[in-house]
């Protein structure tokens, strides 16, 4: 068997059943997600948020922050359930 023929992954690893890949693709898949969200969170809030950089946060700096991320959660849930829940 030539290895184009072969459902093995990489050289000398085992045979994968087409359920685990596609277990491990939407495991690879959802931290790629949660990855990207936390940056576009992250960057979004803080250009928001952080008007002058320091070595601490303010009060007023970490509850903008705290609001900023809530809202971002909360608008991701809303648009996550329109698009699944929209009739096709």
């Amino acid at each position: 068997m030539d290895s184009f023929s072969s459902p093995s992954i990489g050289s000398g690893s085992p045979q994968m059943s087409t359920s685990d890949l596609m277990d491990q693709l939407k495991n690879q898949l959802a931290q790629a997600y949660a990855q990207e969200f936390l940056e576009t969170v992250r960057g979004k809030c803080f250009e928001k948020c952080i008007t002058k950089p320091g070595s601490s946060l303010s009060g007023s700096e970490s509850s903008c922050i705290s609001r900023c991320v809530d809202r971002y959660i909360e608008a991701t849930g809303i648009v996550s359930r329109a698009l699944f829940n929209a009739p096709r």
